[in-house]
């Protein structure tokens, strides 16, 4: 009989004295030994069986009733999975929060986000731009019947409502890099839970928990599988949040399939190793391209990061298509560095005018920094860069020099 772990036990809150590098390593993995294993189990099942259909019928309506994790054996491959709650409960060990409930991918776990505070009434939203573009999309386009109110953070305070549900910041935000106080911020919420996409800073960096943020989203397909294969969300929260969570993921069926869950508590293994050195190589580049007179503007977060945004003084689509060891492709967060137009492409989906408000220009670009050398990647830019620009040795767009604006601003 292969070995599972049963998924029933609670997220620690993480073992004490551990840094974040051995926690990413550890964390979820601590009963391989005692099962007599070394690599984590893999549970692809759809179903279990069950012989005592009275004790089923208990659990799943104390289930329906409170959306707490099932105690005892999976049911159900809708409710649970052995392997993906191994992932979810190292990801709330290194966000630091009680749990964590996965999804199928990010726009799932954040459309249940909102489902779950819409259920109890509270359908309007407040939020910052700029977001991920189909955040914006599925805040702004009412498909869930829920209203936002969109905002700077000084306004924040004064746009809340007693239905609102939630409070959303993207911190560094996607695709400018700006930067919020999430500690401000969270104080401004006041009673309302205040929702902070981690997703670019990841719990290497920032860990919105502890500045008062009760749920942190992330898109696991960027830098917690980080190798670009597989599609995964989750959330980080309390348990109270996490039971509400459970119960929409139940009924609308968004989980993750298990082999995503394998992948991304692989992929939180090298996570520390991985943002540590794409960091330093896009802090290298940020500086050169805020040298550079074919770039007129230079994004780059204040708490680092690996990723980079640019303005050119050229034809920002000359770029893309001139890159040769960079790929021009979505997404982010992966081993190898990707490049894309914004305005084109990942948030071509937001309004002309929310974009351009928002700060997404249409001569910027979006590098995300992979594990490359970083002079490699340089030459890869500077060779597209000088095929954006007219004039002598591609140098005759603009005598400006470029400057770096941390966090967008």
């Amino acid at each position: 009989m292969k070995p599972t772990a049963s998924p029933s036990a609670p997220a620690a809150a993480g073992h004490p004295g551990w840094a974040p590098a051995t926690e990413a390593v550890h964390a979820g993995r601590e009963d391989l030994a005692a099962l007599g294993v070394h690599a984590v189990p893999l549970d692809l099942s759809t179903t279990y069986p069950s012989y005592d259909s009275r004790a089923e019928a208990e659990r799943l309506d104390a289930f329906a009733a409170t959306g707490a994790r099932l105690q005892g054996p999976p049911v159900y491959g809708r409710l649970d999975n052995p392997t993906t709650a191994r992932f979810e409960t190292a990801l709330a060990r290194l966000e630091g929060t009680g749990t964590a409930v996965a999804f199928a991918s990010g726009m799932a776990a954040l459309t249940a986000c909102l489902l779950a505070r819409a259920a109890e009434g509270l359908r309007h939203m407040v939020a910052v731009r700029p977001l991920y573009g189909s955040s914006d999309h599925l805040l702004s386009g009412g498909l869930l019947g829920t209203e936002v109110t969109w905002t700077d953070p000084a306004g924040i305070a004064a746009a809340l409502r007693p239905d609102t549900g939630l409070v959303i910041v993207e911190t560094p935000a996607n695709p400018t890099l700006a930067e919020v106080d999430l500690r401000a911020v969270a104080y401004a919420c006041g009673s309302v839970p205040l929702l902070a996409d981690n997703t670019f800073a990841t719990p290497v960096l920032q860990r919105p928990a502890e500045s008062g943020a009760r749920i942190v989203l992330h898109s696991a397909t960027k830098y917690l599988g980080g190798h670009g294969d597989v599609l995964g969300g989750v959330v980080a929260c309390d348990e109270e949040f996490a039971r509400r969570l459970r119960q929409v993921r139940f009924a609308t069926g968004g989980v993750l399939h298990p082999l995503a869950g394998y992948l991304l508590l692989r992929g939180l293994a090298t996570l520390p190793v991985r943002v540590s050195a794409a960091s330093a190589t896009a802090a290298l580049l940020a500086a050169r391209l805020a040298d550079d007179p074919r770039v007129t503007a230079v994004h780059y977060p204040r708490l680092g990061g690996a990723m980079v945004a640019f303005e050119t003084a050229g034809d920002p689509h000359a770029v893309i298509g001139a890159v040769r060891l960079i790929t021009p492709a979505v997404s982010l967060g992966s081993v190898d560095t990707l490049i894309q137009h914004p305005a084109s492409i990942s948030h071509r989906i937001v309004a002309a005018d929310d974009r351009r408000s928002g700060g997404v220009g249409d001569r910027l670009l979006r590098l995300s920094v992979g594990l490359e050398d970083a002079e490699d990647l340089w030459r890869d830019l500077d060779g597209a860069l000088a095929a954006s620009v007219a004039g002598p040795a591609g140098h005759g767009g603009t005598d400006a020099a470029a400057r770096v604006r941390a966090g967008g601003s």
